[in-house]
């Protein structure tokens, strides 16, 4: 049944509502390439009162046919009142820096300038015109290729800052919409090949199925939606259970390992950093051990093994090993790796600062005899005795209250003498050598930076 204007304006604002996709109180980016899909995209979004920024990708990979889709995305856009941007990308110079396929330079090139135009303008999303069609073709290329549910469930309402409000509705529906409208629409001639996977599938499959099963495509979107209800029952037991084994410290891989479907459990807690499932594997398997990394495929996430334990580093500023430690002479600045100021005083002069944990005072006393004095990062399971109190505290739970990010903790580091930490810079000072009423000389140590 064909849709009128106010109808399909009716279900698109309701879907965008019950899927939580757009509000009012700041702009969208619409990705507009000229043909139906984008064009009603961005008609029904300025008319349902968005306030909306076009944005068209010029790949330049079919000559004239490239600069006739830009003219028919400036022309819809004027017409439409709506801002343009307009990007010209090399793809051929993208392929032979990354060895991506045309496809996918495409797409990485087209989402990064999206991502780019959310920042600078401050919008809440970009707005992509794949419909009903485009999902049903997107579930059968992933379960022919082998997957898993979310594999099955991939072109989602929203996926991160990118949302699909036309899911509801067919290429039909679509097209009849823009016409109502006054509007037109240019044709890809490459959508006519079958060279592409997605085309053939298009143009072949999905006809020969509903003609021979009439309402396979009803069918295929049905399954995929009955999917979506299952993944979220997944996803949400996948995380009962992974934390169990996840927290503060990282992730308990010894003692996940031992559990049925732990490759399972962790490929699903690892999957948005970009691990392979042969890596999970391979972390489970070396569970023990300490010192292994692997890295993520955009090389932006390190997973290091540490004493069973697996956490998740900046690539870019992995923590030292370990077993990396300086030893330091209090008698002068300590300059490497982390510059402290040392000064000495008479107790009669001492006169303590309210300056916080960058500053400590010890008992002078501390220097003599051949104390070994070092700087190192924290390793698990380090304590010290925080001044004003007898007993030990995990470094992890100070870290913790004090609301330490990740990356502050692989940061942090601590000072012992003989092998015990007497202050954490930054964090807390401990009892250790305190000054006090048999104090002659003290030391005062300022951590800078």
């Amino acid at each position: 049944m064909k849709l009128q204007i106010d109808e399909f304006e009716a279900i698109a604002a309701d879907y965008i509502a019950s899927k939580s996709l757009l509000h009012k109180q700041a702009p969208v980016v619409v990705a507009l390439s000229g043909g139906a899909d984008s064009v009603a995209l961005l008609a029904v979004l300025v008319r349902l009162g968005y306030d909306c920024r076009a944005a068209h990708c010029n790949f330049h990979l079919r000559g004239e046919e490239s600069m006739r889709d830009m003219r028919h995305a400036s022309s819809v856009a004027d017409m439409l009142g709506v801002d343009l941007y307009i990007r010209d990308f090399d793809v051929p110079g993208r392929m032979a820096s990354t060895g991506e396929s045309v496809e996918m330079a495409c797409r990485s090139l087209r989402y990064d300038w999206f991502a780019d135009l959310l920042d600078r303008d401050g919008a809440q999303a970009t707005a992509v015109g794949h419909h009903r069609e485009d999902r049903a073709e997107t579930f059968m290329l992933n379960l022919l290729r082998g997957t898993g549910i979310a594999g099955l469930t991939a072109m989602r309402p929203r996926s991160g800052s990118v949302v699909r409000p036309l899911l509801p509705f067919s290429r039909r529906d679509i097209e009849e919409y823009i016409g109502a409208l006054g509007l037109t629409y240019v044709d890809d001639s490459s959508n006519a090949s079958d060279a592409h996977r997605r085309n053939r599938l298009r143009n072949s499959i999905f006809p020969l199925l509903e003609e021979k099963f009439p309402g396979a495509l009803d069918a295929v979107l049905r399954t995929v939606g009955n999917l979506e209800d299952t993944a979220e029952i997944y996803r949400e037991a996948v995380a009962e259970r992974i934390k169990v084994f996840a927290g503060e410290d990282g992730v308990d891989l010894k003692g996940l390992a031992q559990q049925p479907y732990a490759a399972t459990l962790l490929f699903e807690y690892l999957k948005p950093y970009g691990f392979t499932y042969t890596q999970i594997c391979d972390m489970l398997g070396a569970s023990a051990a300490s010192g292994r990394r692997f890295f993520s495929a955009d090389g932006r996430t390190a997973a290091e093994l540490n004493r069973g334990f697996l956490e998740l580093v900046d690539a870019s500023r992995c923590r030292p090993c370990e077993d990396d430690v300086y030893e330091v002479n209090l008698r002068h600045d300590v300059v490497s790796p982390v510059h402290i100021t040392v000064s000495y005083g008479d107790v009669a002069s001492f006169r303590p600062e309210r300056v916080g944990p960058g500053v400590a005072y010890f008992d002078a006393v501390a220097l003599e005899g051949d104390a070994r004095w070092e700087l190192r990062h924290v390793r698990r399971g380090d304590r010290l005795v925080p001044f004003g109190s007898v007993k030990s505290k995990l470094l992890s739970d100070l870290f913790t209250n004090a609301k330490y990010s990740a990356e502050q903790k692989r940061r942090a580091w601590v000072l012992t003498r003989n092998g015990e930490i007497v202050w954490a810079p930054g964090l807390r000072n401990t009892a250790a050598f305190a000054v006090g009423p048999g104090t002659k000389r003290f030391i005062r140590l300022e951590v800078k930076g």
